[in-house]
């Protein structure tokens, strides 16, 4: 298919925006030009939102609309940004959405970023909140994890991590391949390409040797059989779609319960903005459901 008229419209203003890439760019203002952004949007009401303290890492609790009895389950939300962009504030509104359309609670981790905490920081503090939620008032609730991209890649480690810990996996787009070996990277690479893919992961390892680890690059695991149910969405026109859809098959041949959604015409990124792409609010719709479906 044929880029959806909001996808071409949203590749035109790639095109003007600065790169990554150039020598020039600068990423404290590209960050917070998108804490900006993000302030003007609309959100909707939530039940409750406060930020907690989870051992030194900053996290933002969301409760559902029309809640007010206790939690059924708890979603941890894990940004995307290429790990270096994106915070909790950017992603305010699409943690508000997950928890309304699910009717669970959402945990939204500011873990740190590169360049000035590089990997291991970011999966450590995913660490560190799941070893707090086992001793906070949330320990008893059953845990699901979902992620966007960057923090796709960070939602899978963490279930390959901590087996058993989490009652399901929602990923969309997920980041996961440093080679940019597939070739979706030639053939899908519209408003996101494989140099400033490259750009993402050298601000995110601290050595190169980390290109190769497990934690960093999570197709290389040998872990994957011990997933819990797990959906995997991917955009039609997007550098990462092989690479998400090779996760799906690995996790299909390993016995483990998988789904896969390719959304068509789509670019990388839409999920984020329900204001602008058709498509975003029913990708939230099915990440919700997904989810839910795990507590039964």
């Amino acid at each position: 298919m044929a880029l959806h008229p909001q996808g071409r419209a949203a590749v035109a203003a790639y095109e003007k925006e600065p790169k990554v890439t150039d020598p020039d760019f600068d990423i404290d203002a590209s960050r917070a030009e998108a804490r900006a952004v993000a302030a003007a949007q609309p959100r909707e009401d939530v039940a409750e939102v406060r930020d907690v303290d989870a051992d030194g890492v900053r996290c933002r609790l969301y409760r559902p609309a029309g809640s007010d009895g206790p939690a059924e389950g708890l979603i941890v939300h894990l940004h995307g940004g290429g790990f270096v962009f994106h915070d909790i504030d950017v992603h305010d509104a699409a943690a508000r959405r997950l928890a309304n359309r699910s009717g669970l609670a959402v945990l939204s981790v500011d873990y740190r970023r590169p360049p000035e905490h590089p990997f291991p920081a970011a999966p450590d503090d995913v660490d560190t909140v799941l070893r707090w939620l086992a001793s906070s008032e949330l320990a008893e609730l059953p845990v699901l994890v979902h992620g966007d991209s960057a923090g796709g890649n960070l939602a899978l480690v963490a279930a390959l991590r901590n087996p058993g810990r989490f009652a399901g996996v929602a990923l969309i787009y997920p980041f996961l391949d440093p080679s940019a070996g597939f070739s979706s990277y030639r053939t899908a690479a519209d408003a996101f390409d494989a140099e400033e893919a490259a750009w993402y992961w050298q601000q995110y390892a601290a050595h190169p040797a980390d290109l190769a680890n497990p934690d960093l690059a999570p197709l290389l695991s040998d872990r994957l059989g011990t997933l819990p149910p797990t959906l995997v969405v991917t955009a039609e026109h997007d550098p990462l779609r092989d690479e998400g859809e090779e996760l799906v098959r690995r996790l299909a041949e390993e016995g483990v319960l998988v789904v896969g959604t390719r959304y068509l015409g789509q670019v990388h990124g839409f999920w984020r903005h329900a204001d602008v792409f058709d498509a975003a609010e029913p990708l939230t719709g099915q990440v919700a459901a997904f989810l839910r479906q795990r507590l039964r």
